[in-house]
């Protein structure tokens, strides 16, 4: 899987412009948020704007990581914050979690079975929404994002 692959799959989750209240990102388009990116024209942003901040900010950042990896950090952290899902990322595969890959966290993922390191990334996804106050009001939607993307990890791994 590429990048294309994983954008495409991404906006079967997230797709155009929302400013719901209840929701912490805020304004929202194609899953960038007006609260991560303040400086980005929210509401003009295109599929293609979006697409470029993707792959440099989540896709990017973790190298050479298996591609199965790499999407489903890449959709937690659309979802969650990038320093949220390299931190469980990190805390999958052992290593401190303090947000920033470097050569110790994709040493520790290497040396790891790629369908453990699947398992256990998700299992620290549900854990962490299930750990939100917001889980009430979004709780279902985020455990059924989670069903899909491991049925995408049994087609990836």
């Amino acid at each position: 899987m590429e990048f294309e692959q994983a954008f495409d799959r991404l906006l079967g989750h997230e797709g155009g412009y929302s400013n719901d209240v209840r929701d912490p990102g805020g304004e929202t388009n194609w899953g960038i948020s007006k609260r991560s990116y303040p400086n980005v024209d929210i509401k003009a942003l295109t599929r293609d704007g979006a697409k470029l901040i993707y792959l440099r900010d989540f896709w990017e950042p973790l190298g050479d990581a298996h591609p199965a990896v790499k999407f489903q950090v890449f959709d937690f952290a659309v979802n969650g914050g990038l320093a949220t899902g390299l931190r469980k990322l990190q805390s999958a595969v052992g290593v401190a979690d303090d947000g920033h890959w470097g050569p110790r966290s994709a040493a520790a993922l290497a040396a790891m079975e790629l369908n453990d390191v699947l398992l256990r990334f998700n299992a620290q996804r549900i854990r962490y929404y299930a750990s939100l106050a917001n889980w009430p009001t979004y709780g279902k939607g985020w455990a059924i994002r989670v069903a899909g993307n491991l049925d995408y990890a049994a087609e990836d791994n």
